[in-house]
């Protein structure tokens, strides 16, 4: 029987989970990401998100940054990211939400979203794999085969940066939402798309959402952020994720030193996102701008 917590999500699109920071690892992820934003802001982490740049490749342009990548890449040397993706509270949850079992779940992306420090950043109504371009049609099949991932953020602060439109990801866009999601620019007024809300998470607040649901951004210089944003596949959904997230350059998820630094479940659910890469051929990019 489909979970009261998968009912919702599965109605809505978007789920918000408390608590699954424990007191134990709370610590050594704030001070986890409190290196790594200060070791990319000093520009000696190269794997980052440009302001002016929404989506990948994001280039290195602009000093400033709205997002870090990679947080398990061995080089960033912080175990606690690894260590908190595979933890048994995030998986159990992730495993609800897909309706799967654990042997099903590849391992995915791990970045962290911050907040820039000169300007003040937005990203514009979109959905993560389906372009802005799309027919009814098109976008109607790409809905449909989308429930094989999910996507979450985990703040580590209060956070009112993301802005969704509910029950979006099962639906094409009606005549008005297409028109505020076809412009390549963000929205002067997030709540002038249709049927639109704005999320705030609490500390330690998790929203797990179907990353093709209508979404935007926007990201102040005055509010201090530091959100865990992953996602988590199930292999039954075959190369249906492969663009969207092999997009990001995953080569560093080869090497034995990453995979060395995984426990036994780590370990299974990179070796399934390894047989979808190898798998794969030329996957491009999902978005631009």
């Amino acid at each position: 029987m489909t979970s009261p917590l998968k009912a919702l999500y599965d109605k809505q699109g978007f789920l918000v989970v408390p608590g699954l920071i424990t007191d134990e690892n709370r610590s050594a992820l704030e001070a986890a990401c409190e290196r790594t934003v200060a070791r990319t802001r000093e520009g000696t982490w190269p794997h980052r998100r440009t302001v002016g740049k929404q989506f990948p490749p994001y280039g290195e342009e602009n000093p400033d940054s709205w997002g870090v990548q990679h947080l398990m890449h061995p080089e960033l040397g912080e175990p606690a990211f690894a260590e908190w993706y595979t933890s048994p509270q995030l998986v159990g949850v992730a495993k609800e939400l897909l309706s799967c079992k654990e042997e099903d779940l590849q391992m995915e992306l791990f970045n962290l979203l911050i907040n820039p420090l000169f300007h003040d950043f937005a990203l514009r109504w979109h959905r993560d794999d389906v372009s802005e371009k799309a027919t009814e049609e098109e976008e109607r099949e790409a809905l449909r085969r989308w429930h094989f991932g999910v996507q979450w953020n985990t703040a580590l602060y209060r956070d009112t940066c993301l802005y969704i439109v509910p029950g979006s990801h099962v639906t094409p866009r009606t005549p008005e939402q297409r028109k505020h999601s076809e412009t390549l620019m963000p929205p002067d007024d997030p709540f002038d798309m249709p049927g639109s809300i704005q999320l705030t998470l609490e500390p330690g607040e998790t929203v797990f959402y179907n990353s093709n649901i209508l979404h935007c951004a926007s990201y102040s210089t005055k509010e201090r952020r530091a959100t865990l944003h992953a996602t988590m596949g199930d292999v039954n959904g075959g190369s249906s994720r492969a663009r969207n997230v092999l997009q990001h350059g995953l080569d560093w998820m080869k090497e034995d030193r990453f995979r060395g630094g995984l426990g036994e479940s780590g370990r299974a659910m990179l070796d399934r996102l390894l047989v979808m890469r190898n798998g794969a051929v030329d996957v491009g990019y999902s978005l631009v701008g």
